[in-house]
């Protein structure tokens, strides 16, 4: 990573007086020279810092009298939220710099970043709309391509019903893609919409929301300069968020801060911690549980917090005490004293903060391992502060944003859920009906014993999730609680190779009458040999090549501007949208209030209406204006607090990037909440509480907050959500304006005081209770026990396909239920696991993970010549005993044979002791070849990725979060045989 180490400002001589290189050596020479070679390219670190010099005095390959324009964007790869900024001539991005303004990535980049602007310039993109017709790829324009699929998609939904039609969208679209591409579901009549969260977070999201109100990162990257314990428990940063990494490290150095690693394997990260704890895949919540046996044991928690702030402690006390140091070893394999020792650093040596990303999420019982992380966080005392908190790395550009924008089969834009209620909000922001809304959805019959719903039940009910769309065509009928299973797919930037259980997604994507694939790669859906007629790919551009805002891990927004034109016949996600919407006869409904510009949608126009509907999760205050406004000031904003000056002109005290809830309507200029909960902060300073969400009493106990509340705020003790009610109560109702007053009226009706301030249009409620100095989501108390989710205190529960057969009877998976429109059968496959003794036959656990070279499914990093050569093979990592006991030589092919499907992949061995005995690891960013076959004749001429290899979640197996739905990729089983 680069770095600056002089006077703060860039500075750069040629490479060729760095490396005394000639003028025209080539690049392979160059990095031989430079002893890069193999190397990511964020090791140009390496280069003396004087090298580096701004955009503007590097001559680019265009000719130098021509003026170069400089723009800023985001980079499209994870969530750290690097700023690019890139050169522009004559309309060619001609060069790229890190953007040493930016207090995100303050001018670095990891390989990912450096190697960008290839992303658009790629020759491997798809360049036009093309169809496959008779197992031939066939070109076509996009009035016919807009036609055709138009056509088939109403011509399903006159057969089958609207729920027949699933649709996943992106988490690398923009905020305003996202949330077009939910009101463009919810205007096609189906809630079965998602996007890569499901796979990632959305144990995070149920987790986290239903414990403290919010379901997000609490803190920052910049911020973990502040703590003095930082817990990793199942993350890799180091290869899955690289710049993130700077701010880690300066924690540790800066504060001399304890870094803990925990994880299955010995990651790039653990070889920067202070203390590395190898624990089985699958036992997160008995390591959370150990850590809490010795805190309450020793009377560390913080007790002053907890009598304040936490509901059910006691619960988890009970819960706790079964896990004594010979339980927590015997079941994870983690020693009694070192767990003590993690324990008591991360009780005593404050602030403290609990980093975890997918190896915690990616269970069966993902939801529960996330609430026993907050948990813990809580009986420290460690959240609602600098250094505190739970610093969620998520994984995409945009997953973050695309969640909260609603690509997600359970709620509308900004959770604010499918309720009729929510349906009404979001009716009157939109301008429609609710009437005719209704309208638009199914009406599904009984069956099975199930009964009948009307069109407004199917509207208020979840849909089906991604990791399970396939499920959604396979499963007979009456399995499938719709009216028809699913007979058509529109993917707008999702991977195929994502989704656990490949071979039955095959056998699916066969089935359907109907795949739509918008992407600027044509994506593992269209390289897999399952198909031969009415495919349609429709090349999208990169968000390199629009305008719109991202939302980075920490909550921070941030505006791109559109660097180029769309590459070849691509077209924005806005405006391929646009277009659909007319061929099926809504657009002038669904884009009434959005100006478009030359066929394509308003950017801002669509965050303007995010804005005046976004109440819920403080998506209001972040107008375009503010957003452009930060970016041209990067540099204004500290590294630590990310806040600016108050007395600077148009960001003066904002947080950078206005990290939600920014309260209020923009001109009220909320700052934004860097920290969540923060009660040492004015609500109006970016100060809050935990969130009120769960009611006032249960049990005759109190769910609002006791003697705790935000600085300057009018009630010194815990309150409820605010409704005009309450507000009228409090004889507040007064300080409302003639114009909210009647905007709340015309919301009301009859009933003016229920109307909540997340319904009220006019942001009345939310100002006056700024002004006051409270939350307008309440004062209450976080919730340690959970009493709506299927395990209200965390349990312990074996993997699906546990290694360990005698520990199943004790700690088995939940019952067989039914979710998300389909039956979970988890208990039935954990107990034919145990029947068929398939740990015996399948001994290895398998998990996956990330590389710092490529990026989610990977179509579009292994597309990347410069990315490319970094990483040539897929592989899996497999023990040195393991290895030898099965005579594999480290760098020979080998079988990775999976426990269901008779699957198998075919890829490289890495023999390594980086995993433990007994476990295995691969990548998850391949896909090309399929259980040994090169699929490379499939792709449409010119667009198949340089590196090809085994998609690892051909071999991944049946495990599925309750609540979420979210799959289990980290604890499959596998067994490994020499090729």
């Amino acid at each position: 990573m680069l770095s600056r180490q002089t006077a703060q400002r860039p500075r750069r001589s040629s490479l060729k007086s760095v490396l005394g290189q000639s003028q025209g050596m080539d690049r392979r020479a160059f990095l031989r020279r430079a002893g890069l070679a193999g190397a990511a390219l964020g090791g140009l670190g390496a280069i003396p810092l004087g090298s580096v010099a701004q955009a503007s005095t590097i001559p680019g390959p265009a000719r130098p009298d021509v003026p170069v324009v400089l723009r800023k964007n985001i980079c499209t790869h994870c969530s750290v939220g690097c700023t690019v900024t890139a050169e522009v001539q004559n309309g060619v991005w001609t060069g790229q710099e890190p953007s040493w303004d930016s207090p995100i990535n303050r001018g670095t980049h990891c390989a990912k970043g450096a190697a960008i602007r290839e992303i658009v310039h790629s020759d491997r993109r798809l360049r036009y709309p093309m169809k496959l017709v008779n197992g031939q790829w066939q070109r076509m324009s996009w009035e016919q391509a807009i036609a055709e699929v138009g056509q088939q998609m109403l011509a399903v939904r006159d057969q089958a019903g609207a729920d027949s039609v699933y649709m996943i969208g992106s988490a690398k679209m923009t905020n305003e893609a996202a949330y077009l591409l939910r009101k463009f579901g919810a205007f096609w009549g189906t809630n079965s919409i998602d996007h890569q969260a499901r796979i990632c977070h959305s144990t995070t999201v149920a987790g986290v929301a239903n414990t403290w109100g919010y379901g997000a990162q609490t803190n920052s990257y910049n911020d973990l300069r502040n703590s003095k314990t930082m817990i990793i428990m199942g993350g890799n940063p180091a290869e899955a968020h690289p710049i993130a990494v700077q701010h880690i490290l300066a924690g540790k150095e800066i504060n001399r801060a304890n870094l803990i690693v925990i994880d299955p394997r010995f990651t790039r990260t653990a070889a920067h911690a202070t203390e590395y704890v190898r624990l089985r895949s699958g036992t997160d919540i008995p390591v959370l549980w150990g850590m809490l046996w010795h805190i309450f044991q020793n009377g560390w928690e913080d007790k002053d917090f907890i009598a304040k702030r936490v509901y059910g402690m006691d619960d988890v006390r009970r819960e706790v005490a079964k896990w004594t140091p010979d339980e927590v070893e015997r079941v994870s394999g983690v020693s009694g004293e070192q767990l003590r020792r993690v324990a008591e650093k991360f009780a005593k040596e404050k602030p403290a903060t609990l980093i975890w990303c997918m190896g915690q999420t990616q269970h069966a019982v993902g939801t529960a391992n996330v609430r026993a992380s907050c948990i813990a966080l809580l009986a420290t005392g460690n959240v609602g502060g600098p250094g505190l908190g739970a610093n969620i790395f998520r994984g995409h550009t945009n997953v973050q944003g695309a969640t909260n924008l609603g690509l997600d089969i359970s709620t509308l834009p900004l959770y604010y859920g499918l309720t009729e209620g929510a349906w009404k909000h979001w009716a009157r922001v939109w301008e429609v009906p609710h009437e005719w809304l209704v309208g638009r959805f199914d009406e599904i019959p009984a069956k099975a014993g199930r009964p009948a719903r009307t069109r407004q039940q199917n509207m208020e009910t979840s849909g089906i999730t991604s990791t399970r769309w396939f499920d959604g065509v396979l499963l007979p009928d009456d399995q499938i609680d719709q009216r028809s299973p699913i007979r058509a797919l529109v993917v707008f930037g999702h991977g195929g190779n994502t989704i656990t259980r490949l071979p039955e997604a095959v056998k699916a994507m066969n089935k359907l009458d109907l795949l739509v694939v918008a992407d600027p790669h044509p994506t593992t859906f269209a390289a897999l040999d399952a198909r031969k007629d009415n495919t349609y790919l429709l090349p999208i551009c990169s968000s390199l090549e629009m305008n719109g805002s991202r939302t980075a891990s920490n909550r921070s927004l941030q505006w791109g501007e559109q660097i180029v034109q769309p590459a070849f016949e691509s077209k924005t996600d806005y405006e391929a949208m646009h277009l659909l919407a007319q061929r099926l006869g809504f657009a002038d409904q669904m884009f009434k209030n959005i100006r478009i510009e030359k066929g394509v949608p308003s950017a801002e126009d669509i965050l303007r209406e995010i804005n005046r509907g976004g109440w819920s999760t403080g998506y209001c205050g972040q107008s375009p204006e503010r957003l452009k406004a930060h970016m041209k000031n990067q540099d204004k904003f500290d590294i630590v607090t990310l806040r600016a000056a108050k007395d600077l002109p148009e960001i003066g005290g904002d947080y950078y990037g206005l990290p939600w809830p920014c309260w209020g309507t923009p001109e009220m200029r909320h700052p934004g909440s860097a920290i969540l909960y923060n009660t040492g902060l004015h609500v109006k300073d970016g100060g809050g509480t935990f969130r009120a969400r769960f009611g006032t009493e249960r049990n005759g106990a109190t769910l609002l907050a006791e003697d705790s509340y935000s600085l300057g705020s009018d009630l010194v003790d815990g309150y409820p959500e605010f409704t005009m009610a309450v507000l009228k109560k409090l004889g507040w109702d007064r300080d409302l304006r003639a114009e909210e007053r009647a905007a709340i009226e015309r919301i009301g009706g009859n009933n003016i005081d229920a109307v909540s301030w997340s319904i009220d249009l006019s942001g009345g409620i939310q100002r006056v209770c700024l002004e006051h100095g409270v939350c307008h989501y309440g004062n209450g108390k976080a919730r340690a026990n959970a009493w709506n989710l299927p395990d209200p205190i965390p349990v312990h529960r074996e993997p699906i396909y546990s290694p360990r057969p005698e520990l199943v009877a004790k700690y088995p998976t939940r019952p067989d239920e039914r979710q998300f429109r389909l039956p979970n059968i988890g208990f039935t496959v954990q107990k034919a696991v145990l029947e068929k003794n398939i740990a015996r036959e399948f001994p290895i656990i398998l998990t996956t993970g990330r590389l710092v070279e490529y990026e989610g499914g990977g179509e579009e990093t292994r597309s990347n010549r410069w990315l490319a050569e970094l990483q040539q093979e897929m592989f899996v990592e497999i023990n040195t005993r393991d290895a030898s006991e099965r005579g594999i030589r480290d760098g020979q092919y080998v079988w990775v044979f999976g426990a269901e499907n008779q699957a198998k992949v075919k890829v490289k061995a890495l023999v390594t002791d980086r995993v433990g005995l007994g476990v295995a690891f691969m990548p998850f960013h391949f896909s090309g070849w399929y259980q040994g076959q090169d699929m490379r004749s499939k792709y449409p001429p010119g667009t198949d990725p340089i590196v090809l290899g085994e998609c690892a979640n051909t071999v991944t197996t049946y495990g599925f979060d309750p609540v979420t739905g979210m799959q289990e990729t980290k604890a499959s089983l596998c067994q490994i045989r020499s090729a």
